[in-house]
C-alpha cells in the first residue's frame, strides 16, 4: 500500500520524527526530525535529509562527515505522524563514531540478546571488510584469497557438519554447525555480490506469495 506525501502528519512546529534502519539488518540506526522540503529533498534525490531543530536549517546526513544515506524505502505509520526510512549507511551514523546512535544499553537486570537480524547484519560488515582490506592472517581473507571452489567446498562441509549435529539431536552442537554453515554462506554471498537485504527481499516475496495461495 502506498500513500502520497500530503498524508504525512507534522506536527505544529511542522516536523515530523524519522528512524533510520538498516535494510539488511534491522539495526535502528538513527532518529531524526524532517519537515517537507527535507522530505522531498529526501525523495528527490535518494540520500536522507532532515530539519535540524538547533541550528533551524536542513541538513543532509553526511554533508561534512561523509557518512551518507543510500534511501531504499520510506514508510509511514498507521498514525501517520511517524517515518521509518530504510537506508544504507556508508561509514557510521553516530557522531560519537559508533555505527548507531543506539548503542548504549539500559540496566533492565540482565544482558539482552542481539537480534538475529542484528547480528548476522554486522557479521556480513566485518566479512565485507574482510574482503576490502584483506587483512595477513585473518581466515576470512584466505577464503577470500583461495577463490570461490574453496569458499563453496567450506560451504559444503559445513552443511554436512549440520546434517551430523542433527542426527546427533544435540542442540548446542547444531546451533554451533549451523553457525559456522551461516558464517560460510555471508562469505560466499559477499564473494558473488549478494547482499543480505537481496535475500530478505527473495524471502519477503515468497512469503507474500504464500500468504496469498492461502
Amino acid at each position: 500500500m502506498t500513500v502520497d506525501i500530503q498524508e504525512v502528519k507534522f506536527d505544529r512546529d511542522g516536523l515530523v520524527p524519522a528512524v533510520v534502519q538498516d535494510p539488511s539488518s534491522g539495526e535502528v540506526l538513527m532518529v531524526a526530525y524532517m519537515n517537507k522540503e527535507s522530505l522531498a529533498k529526501t525523495i528527490e534525490t535518494g540520500q536522507t535529509h532532515f530539519w535540524s531543530r538547533s541550528r533551524k536549517e536542513l541538513w543532509r546526513k553526511g554533508e561534512t562527515s561523509g557518512n551518507t544515506q543510500v534511501v531504499k524505502s520510506i514508510a509511514v505509520d498507521c498514525d501517520g505522524d511517524t517515518l521509518l526510512v530504510r537506508a544504507e549507511q556508508n561509514g557510521v551514523a553516530c557522531h560519537t563514531g559508533n555505527r548507531s546512535c543506539f548503542f548504549r544499553e539500559l540496566n533492565v537486570g540482565s544482558e539482552p540478546a542481539a537480534g538475529f537480524a542484528q547480528v548476522m547484519g554486522e557479521l556480513s560488515r566485518v566479512v565485507h571488510d574482510r574482503k576490502e582490506k584483506m587483512p595477513e592472517g585473518s581466515y576470512t581473507s584466505k577464503l577470500f584469497s583461495s577463490g570461490v571452489d574453496r569458499i563453496l567446498k567450506k560451504v559444503g562441509e559445513e552443511a554436512g557438519e549440520v546434517i551430523i549435529a542433527a542426527k546427533n539431536h544435540n542442540k548446542g552442537e547444531i546451533a554451533w554447525e549451523v553457525s559456522d554453515l551461516f558464517y560460510h554462506l555471508l562469505v560466499l554471498l559477499e564473494q558473488e555480490g549478494v547482499s543480505l537485504e537481496d535475500v530478505a527481499k527473495e524471502l519477503q516475496g515468497r512469503s507474500q506469495k504464500s500468504r496469498k495461495e492461502n
